[in-house]
Formats: structure tokens, sequence, C-alpha cells
């Protein structure tokens, strides 16, 4: 092959959630790595609900592939440390091929890898990657929970709401997930051992969530306020715990990226006067020092079936468009990828 496939923005005004139109896909020549890079294939590709606002804020270099986390191959090397066929974790985007190295634009905590292989090398992407790292972050160094706490996760069926709620119950907690149909309930109960789990669906959230948290909420784990979070707010206890991980009900708001203000402000009254703690998680705050922490920990937990973590993995570049959309309106189960590629760890596409 000599020519490069991506997915790109639309140019003009984005909707707020996105549309057909809203990317365009393009061909281009497969990248010659120059001096301290290297070309990379693409095998996985990350869906996360952070990508939408890279993309409504501009982030992204313009006419270049949209932005994600990726897993990929080497094909040609002139980056030290780095040879054909190894595995790396990179940013290549929505792109079959990609540069990374020296000048290649990238977030800044999201450093190229080599990874490996004893583990499935799309957890790179997942729990032993970015989401285990806001997982562990957020909950583990924000909220500290101890046992006999009761934490609520929000998305608990989630890429990062699944290892959230495991972490908090390796601590001894009692934890509750929200999740949305009653098989994600099922799962986040009977396949990640949560003590209980409530439908957002549900007419009846609010009363559901409070039956299902009968001594009050210690600590929350927000992935994504509205209505879940005001069925939250009336039962922290004194001197409760909350960190905003996520907020994909507001991504679609004019003032979205004010959103984490707004909570604030609603919940100022309760926040006040039981003394809730509110933390803010940007987790490229804790990649270069709790990074290494993180898989010490993680890692032999995931290798012993104690956290267990589910993806859900679709096919082919076409699909991008449309898989992103179902991960932001929560029609995933599970993290979301995309498999551009044969991955040769497993001998399958």
């Amino acid at each position: 092959m000599t020519m490069n496939r991506f997915w790109a923005l639309a140019e003009g005004p984005l909707p707020a959630w996105p549309q057909e139109d809203t990317f365009v896909l393009k061909e281009g020549e497969i990248p010659t790595p120059g001096p301290g890079q290297a070309m990379t294939r693409t095998i996985y590709v990350s869906l996360d609900p952070y990508q939408w606002y890279y993309k409504q804020q501009r982030i992204e270099p313009v006419d270049a592939p949209c932005h994600a986390r990726t897993v990929s191959q080497v094909v040609r090397s002139r980056m030290d440390g780095f040879a054909p066929g190894d595995f790396v974790f990179n940013t290549n985007g929505w792109a079959e091929y990609g540069l990374m190295g020296k000048d290649v634009w990238r977030p800044n905590y999201m450093v190229p890898r080599k990874l490996d292989e004893s583990s499935r090398i799309s957890h790179a992407v997942g729990v032993l990657g970015m989401l285990g790292l806001t997982a562990y972050a957020g909950m583990d160094l924000l909220a500290s929970p101890k046992a006999g706490d009761t934490v609520v996760v929000s998305a608990a069926s989630g890429g990062v709401g699944q290892i959230a709620g495991q972490l908090a119950k390796q601590r001894g907690a009692r934890v509750v997930g929200i999740a949305g149909r009653d098989t994600k309930c099922r799962f986040v109960t009977d396949e990640l051992g949560f003590d209980a789990c409530v439908s957002h669906l549900s007419p009846t959230l609010p009363a559901d969530l409070a039956a299902a948290c009968p001594a009050g909420i210690d600590v929350y784990f927000e992935n994504v306020g509205g209505k879940i979070f005001e069925a939250v707010l009336p039962l922290f206890n004194a001197a409760a715990r909350m960190t905003i991980c996520g907020l994909i009900a507001h991504y679609g708001e004019e003032a979205g990226r004010d959103s984490r203000a707004m909570l604030m402000k609603l919940g100022e009254p309760v926040f006040s006067s039981r003394g809730v703690r509110v933390k803010n998680l940007s987790v490229g705050d804790f990649a270069a020092s709790h990074h290494e922490e993180m898989l010490a920990y993680v890692g032999p937990l995931v290798a012993a079936g104690k956290i267990k973590y589910r993806e859900d993995i679709r096919q082919g570049l076409e699909v991008i468009p449309a898989a992103f959309a179902q991960m932001l309106r929560g029609d995933n189960f599970g993290k979301m990828l995309v498999q551009l590629s044969l991955d040769p760890t497993l001998g399958q596409v």
C-alpha cells in the first residue's frame, strides 16, 4: 500500500453532537519518517469522550487525522529505541498510518512508549494506559476510599468507570454503580463485583439511588453530570469526596467548557454545609509522576483476574465516526476501540 486513509474534521462550525457530515474521509501518502521519527501502522484506535472536547475547541492540527490514542506497530524507524516490528503506544489518531517522534504533534503528556507483549497490547489504551491511570488517580489518589465507605460511580460499565469501581472494592468500600440498560447493570454487579447498580434510564432514578445507598454517599466518581449528579447531590454525607472525571452529559452544550463550574455552583449549598471536598481530575497532572506506580499496582490485579475489564471492539476505519457517536451516547458496552489492522499478538483481525 502507498496511500494512508484517515478521518479529519470537516470545515465549518461543529454541531453540538457529531453528525454524519462532521468528519471527512481523506487520503494521503503514507508518511516517510525523518530523523528522530518512526512510521507506524495503526492496530487499535481508542475512542474517548474527551476527544469531542478537543474537536470542539479545534485543538488538533488543521486538515490532520482526528486525535486519538492508538496502539501501533513500527514499520520504519529512524528513532532511537524503536525498531520495525515493535508494538507501541502512540497517537496516530483516526488514521491507518502515522508518524511519532521528533516534531510530531501530540498532547504533551502522551509520550510514545514500547509495549510489553506479556499483556494484551490493546490494554495500553485502556486498563494499563491512560484509562487505568485516570481511574487510579481519580479514585485512589484524589478520593481515597476506605473500608466501609459507600462509593458511587457513574458510567460504571464504561472504560474508566469499571476500573474505578473495582479499585474502590480493593479498598474495602461498598460500591454502587450507575449504568444504562439492564444488561450493563447486571455486568456491573455480576462480573465486576459492585454491590449494587441502578439504571439512569429509570424514571425513579433518585429514589432508586437513595435505596441503594441507605447510609448516604461518601465518595462519588463523576463521569456524566446532568440528572445523575442531581440524584447524587442530596445523598452526600459530611466530609464526602467527589472526583470530577468527566461530564459527558454537558459536552454538547454551548457552555460545555464551563460545566465543571456549573456543577460547583449547583452543589455549593450542599458542598458548603456538609464539607464535601470536590476535586477536578486532569490525568495529565499524574502522567509523569504516577504512571509506573499505577502499573505496579493495577497490572498484577488485572493479571490475577481481580480487576476485570471489558472492551467493545469495532472493526475497520470506516466505522470510526459512527462508533464515536455511539460512544458519546453511551451505546457502547465497555471500553470503545476500533481495530484497523491485524493484531499479530492474537493472530486474528
